[in-house]
């Protein structure tokens, strides 16, 4: 949120831009959602999806298999993690699945999804504690100058207000040949990673299969699986977007994507969707899911004396803005919890942590939420189980019931 309001006060303070020059994907070819050379990799985020739900449930004998064969002691109830955006506020989700791993609680997530920064969080959470120590350093280790520079000249000839590429050196270096595997490894037991981008071209929500990019054998698939989490944590306007090349009718063209939060701020499925799932063989329901939620941020209003000039009411409304976009995701997982019989778990940074940053990902900032994070989770954190203002109706229906 933070750098959004430093690119919008340049915005407003002056600046010109040319748009560089693209081969952009024809409106008619727009729903093209195939790439060359990988199949079944993404989806649209706002559309049904039946290729995903049929790749879950061709997977669910592999998952059983995983149970039965006794190689890991894996629950009977499917377990959901879904991770938010946040830049630097990260952190706090970071420490939180660190604690929970050290608490000796925290289990085996059949499906992870992430945005943003909970983009780069999500792959280490998909494959277990053995990544808490490189998820620990992450978000603890480094500081703005690790993630990004400043390039107000480049943004004058017009490209970005900040050059990632400390990011996306970070995410070559943690990201390997050994870590791609245990992606495909993990995606052909039956586990399921999915990554949050926006394509602005057509303002749409996509999902990628991050488990199918590394099991494809496809040799662009680590460059992809890179460029997909880079995308989804491009804040448009402050990082550059991130070109996706696509091939339609023999034709090389490029799509444009940015950070996953523009359209969903956290996610466990396409809008249309369900996890109603049952047994094939006996028709019976499976196990009761259990969802978590990590957001964050704070969801609580905070007070905040705001001055009367286009600046700062602009700058306090776009915040206000982000903040109550993320709320309403919420609403929108915690309705398909509710319609599913899934069981809603919420974390989310508490409203007595004060510390503020000096400037974008803070290493200071960072370690302190981190920590908060961690102390929160390894001292049986008390998951709330509804978004906020839904709590007292969600008694009620439970009392009523």
């Amino acid at each position: 949120m933070r750098l959004a309001l430093i690119g919008l006060s340049i915005f407003l303070t002056g600046g010109c831009a040319t748009i560089a020059p693209r081969n952009v994907l024809p409106q008619a070819s727009a729903a093209q959602i195939e790439l060359e050379g990988f199949h079944n990799i993404r989806f649209w985020g706002d559309a049904p999806a039946r290729d995903i739900q049929a790749i879950m449930m061709e997977d669910a004998p592999r998952a059983e298999m995983r149970s039965l064969s006794g190689a890991e002691k894996h629950s009977p109830v499917s377990n959901l993690l879904a991770i938010s955006g946040g830049a630097e506020d990260g952190a706090f989700g970071a420490g939180l699945l660190v604690g929970w791993s050290d608490a000796g609680t925290r289990p085996v997530f059949d499906l992870v999804t992430g945005v943003s920064s909970g983009a780069l969080i999500a792959p280490f959470a998909f494959l277990g504690r053995e990544r808490d120590g490189q998820l620990r350093e992450i978000f603890t280790k480094y500081g703005r100058q690790d993630i990004f520079t400043y390039n107000v000249p480049g943004l004058l000839k017009g490209s970005a207000l900040a050059d990632d590429a400390p990011l996306a050196r970070l995410i070559e270096k943690y990201v390997d040949d050994a870590f791609l595997q245990e992606i495909a490894n993990e995606r052909i037991r039956g586990r399921i990673l999915l990554i949050g981008t926006t394509n602005l071209d057509t303002q749409r929500p996509v999902m990628w299969d991050m488990g199918r990019i590394a099991m494809s054998h496809n040799p662009d698939a680590k460059s992809l699986f890179h460029r997909i989490l880079l995308a989804s944590a491009t804040l448009p306007g402050v990082f550059p977007p991130v070109r996706i090349q696509v091939r339609v009718g023999g034709q090389n063209y490029d799509e444009l994507h940015v950070d996953g939060g523009v359209t969903r701020q956290v996610f466990i499925a396409p809008s249309i969707f369900s996890f109603t799932f049952h047994d094939q063989k006996s028709a019976r329901p499976a196990a009761k899911p259990r969802l978590f939620v990590i957001k964050n941020g704070k969801i609580d209003p905070e007070w905040q004396s705001v001055d009367e000039n286009v600046l700062s009411i602009t700058q306090r409304s776009i915040s206000t803005l982000i903040k109550n976009q993320g709320i309403g995701d919420l609403y929108r997982i915690y309705s398909v919890t509710r319609r599913d019989g899934i069981d809603f778990n919420l974390a989310s940074i508490p409203p007595d942590f004060k510390d503020t940053s000096d400037e974008p990902f803070d290493q200071k900032y960072m370690v302190a939420l981190f920590e908060r994070g961690y102390d929160l989770a390894s001292h049986n954190y008390s998951w709330v189980k509804a978004p906020p203002g839904m709590e007292s109706a969600t008694q009620v229906h439970n009392a009523q019931n």
